[in-house]
């Protein structure tokens, strides 16, 4: 679906986004990953733009505290 370079970029900005979120945190990662995917697949491919969708995603994420 999408080239090595993407894909490592996608990676990358995920990885960023959710530095302070647990790995156990599964359904926060998820959803951001989701987003960011889905961002991606309408064309968003800058860094920035992925970061910005990315930590809106955060925002709105499901925790287990919520």
């Amino acid at each position: 679906m999408f080239d090595t370079a993407t894909t490592a970029l996608l990676r990358a900005v995920l990885d960023e986004v959710c530095e302070s979120v647990s790995q156990r945190e599964i359904g926060a990662r998820t959803h951001v990953a989701s987003k960011i995917l889905e961002a991606a697949s309408s064309g968003e491919v800058s860094r920035e733009g992925l970061r910005q969708i990315g930590r809106e995603a955060l925002s709105r994420a499901p925790t287990m505290w919520r």
